[in-house]
């Protein structure tokens, strides 16, 4: 075969041409003959066995008859005509029926010809009939390429309109096999074949798209699963290796007086294990000569902050500065000042910029940032402008990453002439399963445990029915000093009507709390920043009890005297969300609660969402079940939607064949990192000619 083969432009291939060809590329994004190799069945039809009329049942299956067309007539409806022939067998009869494209269907049917049909046949009365089906007269359909389960390929309304049907693409694709003469170019070892008894590549995308049994159906599945994954993580894992050998990093060899005087005299508290793993993870990437780029995992308040905050002591410890990057101006800010309050007297230099940092203060960060006198600058995307010029950034620290693109990343790459280190800070659990496909290429750190003393939050799910008792309940806490949020689903498609249901809410919570006994603060998207600020301050203070919000306070927001939080329509919020939100309690020492108020009506999924709340506190088993439900492509919001480029693994249902690749990947690596033994020519090839292909790794940060 020649190796430019799948290269060929689409409307090369017989049957196709430049319209259908445009079609296809707009709509299926098929440019070239690999594209059409790869667009694979969603499901299949099996057309293995023959039905007798009399045997027919409603069962909702697709079933293949054999018989004549004994008659032909229109029939007039309320709406339009119908078509409807008879058809029958030594058996019975039955009737076939099409709704549009009467002309051209009943000049084709030919009378007392025996036909194959295949479709759905529904049940009136006493007999059935079979709408729009698939015919073929049994001639061609015995000296035809034998299909025996017909592959259903994925389409689009466009598609249909022109023309170009499940029958056409499968055509489509039957010629480019033919093509091809069955023959395509072996991408994987012969011992990786062996050892997991796979079959050829031919073979497999052969059966992928006409398979000849269930047997060697899942077999295909199998071998095209693995390699696709195979090769995702052959190139996480040999950017990380190049990235260790190349990447020189900046070493910070000293432990010096900053890390110890903090350590010894300004610890609020014992660290956890966990917290002490972590570090120590931390402390060997910067001692080495490569660059760090680690991923730090912990839920909402298991300490990375202080982590953080270490790990900028080391920096300074070894002459370089700092900075810590944060997704929203609220979060910079609570970093800002918890960081300030932990270093408390110490002799560290820190600043705050913003897109709200008056123009004065910030010449004034840019000239002591450049001058090496700013040792930490935390900040929001602001930091990322050209404008800000580090004298020497040895460490970059990105809070809740996955609000930040690569683009934005890279940014920070090129602040200093040897790349600073990098460390990645996420409260929002990863399921295993994603962090090794997303961060195949960081190292992982996981801070798995509470500080102590920390209560874990009780959750509760009530109905709406039940108000009085949960009013009754928030009285309560707040007789004994506590503070309540009370949360609104905000959902951007509706925004006056979530703004109409926050504004009901707030206004029957003032009736059942009203003034001066009571203070409530309101915090919603459509306020002024300084109004936002300015009532969530008044919040932090204590001089409101009640805070009543759409998700605005999900991120950040700290306030250990809030014991009560109150999540309204419970079931409008994802699982993560939910989690992020019971995290803004639980802070203090006293006993928190979290209360997920519902309506009756609950669909299976919110169900089983506040179930897993009611459940549990750990994040990640949280992340596994919202995984499930969701898909990956959701949880990870856009920027890391390229993951769904994935042409036929899924990385949640096929979590075992993503471990195998990963297992696979990383013997091949160890034993050939450039993929020189000859053994390994064919993964060298196939490896060369996917990174040609933008596609598959466009979503690897």
């Amino acid at each position: 075969m020649n190796p430019n083969f799948l290269q060929t432009p689409i409307p090369y291939l017989k049957g196709v041409g430049p319209n259908r060809a445009e079609t296809l590329r707009t709509e299926l994004g098929i440019e070239t003959y690999r594209d059409l190799l790869q667009l694979f069945p969603n499901r299949y039809l099996d057309k293995t066995q023959y039905y007798k009329i009399a045997q027919l049942q409603p069962s909702g299956a697709d079933v293949q008859v054999v018989g004549k067309i004994v008659h032909v007539k229109m029939v007039e409806q309320k709406r339009g005509k119908r078509l409807v022939a008879r058809f029958v067998d030594e058996t019975g009869e039955m009737e076939l029926v099409w709704f549009r494209g009467h002309k051209w269907i009943r000049e084709n049917l030919k009378i007392n010809e025996p036909y194959v049909v295949f479709g759905r046949p529904a049940k009136y009365g006493s007999s059935f009939s079979i709408p729009h089906p698939e015919m073929e007269l049994l001639s061609e359909h015995q000296t035809g390429l034998k299909i025996a389960m017909q592959p259903i390929y994925p389409s689009t309304e466009k598609l249909t309109a022109k023309g170009i049907t499940n029958r056409v693409v499968s055509k489509m694709v039957q010629q480019l096999l033919l093509d091809s003469k069955g023959n395509f170019p072996e991408s994987l070892s012969s011992s990786i074949i062996n050892e997991l008894k796979l079959i050829s590549k031919s073979d497999a995308l052969l059966n992928i798209h006409f398979p000849k049994s269930q047997e060697l159906l899942a077999k295909a599945q199998f071998r095209l699963k693995f390699e696709e994954l195979f090769f995702v993580q052959l190139q996480l894992i040999s950017k990380k290796l190049i990235r260790k050998q190349k990447v020189r990093g900046l070493p910070f060899k000293e432990v010096g007086t900053h890390f110890n005087d903090f350590f010894s005299h300004h610890l609020p508290f014992e660290l956890t294990q966990a917290q002490k793993k972590v570090i120590k993870e931390i402390r060997n990437d910067l001692g080495s000569n490569a660059q760090m780029n680690r991923l730090l995992q912990g839920d909402v308040g298991s300490g990375k902050t202080i982590v953080a905050l270490m790990c900028m002591l080391l920096a300074i410890d070894n002459g370089y500065q700092s900075c810590l990057m944060a997704p929203t101006e609220i979060l910079a800010n609570q970093h800002f000042n918890g960081l300030r309050e932990l270093l408390g007297p110490m002799d560290v230099e820190i600043s705050l910029l913003t897109g709200s940092t008056k123009k004065s203060e910030r010449n004034r960060i840019h000239e002591n940032l450049e001058s090496g006198q700013l040792h930490i600058l935390v900040g929001t995307h602001a930091v990322l402008e050209d404008k800000v010029q580090f004298h020497n950034l040895g460490l970059a620290i990105i809070d809740e990453q996955h609000r930040f693109g690569v683009a934005q990343r890279s940014k920070l790459w090129h602040k200093n002439e040897i790349p600073p280190h990098i460390l990645v800070m996420t409260a929002t659990p990863i399921p295993r399963t994603l962090a090794m496909s997303l961060y195949g290429d960081l190292d992982v750190s996981v801070i798995d445990e509470l500080p102590p003393g920390r209560k874990p939050v009780k959750t509760v799910h009530r109905f709406d029915a039940n108000r009085l008792k949960v009013f009754q309940f928030v009285r309560d806490e707040i007789k004994k000093g506590r503070q309540v949020y009370v949360v609104y689903p905000l959902i951007k498609e509706s925004e006056a009507l979530d703004y109409k249901d926050l504004m009901d809410g707030y206004e029957s919570i003032a009736r059942d709390f009203p003034l001066p006994e009571y203070q409530i603060s309101i915090v919603h998207g459509k306020m002024k920043p300084a109004d936002k600020d300015y009532e969530m301050d008044r919040f932090v203070r204590g001089e409101t009890q009640i805070m009543v919000a759409t998700t605005v306070i999900e991120v950040g927001v700290n306030v250990p005297n809030a014991s009560v939080m109150i999540i309204e329509s419970a079931e409008r919020f994802g699982l993560s969300q939910l989690h992020q939100l019971r995290g803004r309690v639980g802070r203090g020492a006293e006993q928190s609660f979290c209360i997920l108020m519902t309506g009756h009506k609950l669909s299976e999924d919110s169900k089983t969402r506040l179930q897993t709340m009611v459940r549990t506190n750990d994040g990640f088993e949280i992340a596994e079940v919202d995984l499930k439900l969701r898909g990956p492509g959701d949880i990870m919001g856009t920027q890391q939607s390229g993951l769904l480029n994935l042409k036929i693994a899924d990385i949640v249902k096929d979590n075992q064949v993503l471990h195998t690749a990963r297992y696979h990947a990383i013997q091949l690596l160890k034993g050939d990192p450039k993929l020189e033994k000859p053994e390994n020519l064919a993964i060298r090839n196939a490896y060369a000619s996917l990174s040609s292909v933008k596609e598959i790794w466009g979503y690897i940060s």
